[in-house]
């Protein structure tokens, strides 16, 4: 069930403050996008959110208030409501003033014209990034109520483009890294997300549902399949982007490792660990990722992509980026494990279409898979995780992991241990001197991490066949380019029995996510896969029409239109008339 934050509320304070968080200058770029009469919540991109703002059939608090009904709808389970079988529970904590910032953005919108192309528009974050305003607690009983003194850096730069943080999307506790054995989408604070696109729990189970949203940003991306949200940011340490957005028919973009700061995230392993976008189309995560990028001065890693990332992606959306394009397939261990008969039927259909659309497929393998144990994350974990908590101030009462530990087995283990904490227990048990044996044998694994991931893996594998991305189906190639820090973008490319999403992914070496990006998009405009699930249905009222003169009513409200689908065709002929290329950041 989502839950709201009263710390808040009712203060006025506290709404001054939600009020500033957006009050910076309005950028000197002047943004144009295309008139439109009419609009349609579901499945509705950010460019078509755009077009209604500028067309004055709807502003940025109306809109807020539109995914707050859906989200009360189909998000929280209520007996009297629609049923388990619609409950989602992808929300963790609402942000009780997304109304307030939303309509201060409307009057500055009047008054100054958008900061961005995200000025405006409502986004979730994964309720493991910081926000002043909110909880952050990695889905965890122990860090319950925990408030950070400050923003997490991509959180700054969000509300810096005028988007609306809505709230915080549910996941698998501390990212997946409490225990092994947890379901996807579980945490001791949340409970399970369920997947809209089959939101049943498994018949006689425990409670977990039949058909996994995928983890670890399993909200972030049950969230925005049921159009809860324009976009969301999930983080990945291995597959915890792309794992979702391929469970939720939804675009996802793995980041290079450095492309987006790592401040305020709680973390798994600074080796790996990185935030990106989950949205309805490429274009959205395009545009997403560029609001992002940035060197943070208090992220050592992001000071290596001065000059290679851009702060607008969309420039690199095309739809013949597929043309001329040399593709490796590596079947050996990427589709000979782990992929069903029917999951490679799909990657085999997309691959066909990736060669109709002017691709060269070359097969050969990635001779360094499938790649060895390590204990990166292990050590990390403690490491890392010490580190994010000892930053939460002397008053916070969990400081380290040793605290975490020590709460879950005490105060409420009913809750807090239900698939136990056996990975926790592991890593807290690492040396974490620098003279240890386990210190060493850490440096020993990830320099061979490295090695086999990047030099000998990724690398070697693109140079020696000249190719510009790697293929894989699902979400097979996470591992490889987890360790290497490398980007993925992942795309939806069908669906199975029981209406079950599958995508492909595109990877490739550092900082090459315009290709990736390029070469997503004009798989997508081909296909245009994506479907969206019928468990949460368009409600009245959220088709919105302009009204013919003389009426003085800015627009009427017509209920469902049942063309959402079709609108949702038409999105990138409706695309902002005018946007100006941004420079490299």
């Amino acid at each position: 069930m989502f839950k709201t934050t009263s710390r808040f509320a009712t203060v006025l304070a506290a709404q001054a403050a939600a009020i500033a968080a957006v009050s910076t200058p309005a950028p000197a770029i002047a943004f144009t996008f295309g008139q439109t009469t009419s609009f349609t919540l579901q499945e509705a991109t950010i460019s078509n959110i755009q077009s209604a703002f500028e067309s004055d059939l709807l502003t940025s608090k109306q809109l807020v208030q539109l995914y707050l009904s859906r989200i009360e709808t189909y998000d929280a389970y209520d007996k009297s409501g629609p049923g388990p079988q619609n409950k989602i529970n992808s929300i963790l904590t609402l942000n009780p003033n997304a109304l307030a910032v939303a309509e201060a953005l409307d009057l500055e919108r009047q008054q100054t014209g958008p900061r961005s192309l995200l000025h405006g528009v409502p986004i979730l974050l994964k309720d493991n990034i910081d926000t002043f305003d909110l909880p952050t607690t990695a889905g965890s009983v122990a860090l319950a109520g925990s408030i950070p003194p400050d923003d997490a850096f991509i959180a700054q730069k969000l509300r810096e483009a005028g988007a609306v943080i809505l709230g915080k999307a549910n996941l698998t506790e501390y990212a997946n890294y409490l225990t092994n054995g947890m379901p996807a989408g579980y945490s001791s604070l949340g409970g399970y997300v369920f997947n809209p696109y089959n939101p049943i729990p498994l018949p006689n189970g425990d409670g977990r549902p039949i058909l996994s949203p995928g983890g670890s940003s399993a909200g972030s991306a049950a969230a925005i399949a049921a159009n809860f949200a324009a976009v969301s940011i999930g983080t990945e340490t291995s597959g915890s982007i792309l794992s979702p957005a391929n469970q939720n028919s939804l675009v996802g973009v793995k980041p290079t490792l450095g492309l987006a700061s790592r401040d305020g995230i709680i973390p798994i392993a600074a080796s790996q660990d990185t935030a990106g976008p989950l949205a309805r189309t490429v274009t959205d995560a395009a545009i997403l990722l560029g609001a992002i990028t940035g060197v943070d001065p208090k992220d050592a890693a992001t000071a290596g992509s001065a000059g290679k990332t851009y702060t607008d992606y969309t420039p690199f959306l095309n739809t013949n980026a597929l043309s001329g394009a040399r593709i490796g397939v590596p079947r050996e261990f990427f589709w000979t494990t782990g992929v069903s008969t029917e999951q490679a039927a799909i990657a085999e259909n997309a691959l066909s279409i990736i060669r109709s659309l002017g691709a060269e497929v070359v097969e050969a393998d990635i001779t360094t898979v499938p790649l060895p144990g390590s204990s990166v994350l292990s050590y990390e974990f403690k490491r890392d995780l010490n580190l994010y908590l000892g930053s939460l101030g002397e008053n916070a009462p969990i400081k380290t992991l040793a605290d975490v530990i020590a709460f879950n087995s005490s105060a409420n283990p009913e809750v807090a241990l239900k698939y136990g904490q056996v990975l926790a227990l592991a890593s807290q048990a690492r040396d974490l001197d620098p003279s240890s044996a386990d210190t060493q044998k850490y440096l020993a694994d990830r320099a061979q991490d490295l090695l086999l991931s990047r030099e000998q893996g990724i690398d070697a594998y693109l140079n020696t066949y000249n190719l510009d991305a790697i293929f894989f189906p699902g979400t097979r190639g996470a591992n490889i380019a987890a360790r290497a820090g490398y980007p993925s973008v992942i795309v939806p490319a069908g669906y199975q029995s029981g209406n079950a999403p599958f995508g492909i992914t595109f990877s490739g070496t550092a900082y090459s996510e315009p290709t990736l990006l390029g070469l997503a998009y004009a798989f997508e405009q081909a296909t245009l896969f994506r479907r969206a699930p019928e468990s949460v249905p368009s409600l009245e009222g959220e088709t919105v029409a302009a009204v013919p003169e003389p009426t003085t009513v800015t627009g009427l409200l017509l209920g469902v239109s049942g063309l959402f689908a079709a609108r949702r065709r038409q999105r990138d002929g409706q695309r902002i008339a005018s946007v100006k290329t941004l420079g490299k950041s």
